[in-house]
């Protein structure tokens, strides 16, 4: 396989000044209703044929609150992973892990951090950059109770980014937390929320030619944000 050779032609969509609404946390959510097919009963339709196709074919269904997370720690290192968004309000975007994960330590060390989400069936893209701090307990907690039960066991016995010896190794650990918890099972005091705050955001619709659409939002010290197109 050449990779070179490997190209799409976005023709699915455009962008333009007037379409965006003044909030881009707003603009956010009017696209991320899109991308999970909520929204006109026509664009329903459409979602819903693209992935009946997508089935068909035997492509996976994409999580479209998946988001890659990128860090950089006390030594100027960065890292990314995929995690998922659990909310969105005008604090900004929030996520939960184990704060004593890779991300958790990182993000204690330097909370600047910056979120990618893409939905390739809208040929779009949101790239967030801003500061992280963690959730309210009371929040964590209430987030945490809605999980099913084997995930909740699963936050006590996964020691996140740790070395294991082997699954079993994960998985005795996983029975020995189910036995010690028979009944509901508290919030581990090191898993909780976090909330990234945003101080950019850019907003990609792709476009053929690769005359895509981009713009930016980018926070004012009186509390607006600033608008701009940019070059793609």
């Amino acid at each position: 396989m050449n990779l070179a050779d490997l190209r799409e032609n976005y023709r699915r969509g455009q962008l333009d000044h007037p379409d965006l609404v003044a909030n881009p946390l707003r603009q956010f959510e009017l696209w991320f209703a899109t991308a999970a097919g909520v929204g006109g009963r026509w664009r329903r339709i459409c979602i819903a044929a693209y992935k009946l196709w997508q089935a068909i074919i035997g492509r996976p269904p994409t999580d479209v609150n998946a988001m890659v997370l990128a860090t950089v720690n006390g030594q100027g290192e960065p890292s990314t992973r995929n995690v998922l968004l659990k909310g969105v309000d005008d604090r900004g975007f929030i996520f939960f892990t184990n704060y004593e994960s890779r991300k958790g330590r990182e993000l204690a060390e330097n909370p600047h951090a910056a979120l990618t989400f893409y939905w390739p069936d809208l040929e779009r893209q949101v790239c967030v950059a801003g500061t992280a701090s963690k959730l309210p307990v009371a929040e964590s907690e209430a987030y945490f109770r809605s999980r099913p039960r084997d995930s909740q066991l699963g936050a006590w016995a996964s020691n996140q980014s740790q070395i294991v010896p082997d699954r079993a190794a994960l998985e005795q650990q996983w029975q020995a937390t189910a036995a010690r918890f028979p009944g509901a099972v508290p919030l581990p005091p090191n898993w909780g929320g976090f909330i990234l705050k945003p101080e950019r955001l850019e907003f990609w619709q792709g476009r053929a030619g690769r005359l895509h659409d981009r713009f930016r939002y980018a926070h004012q010290t009186d509390g607006t944000w600033k608008l701009d197109r940019l070059s793609p």
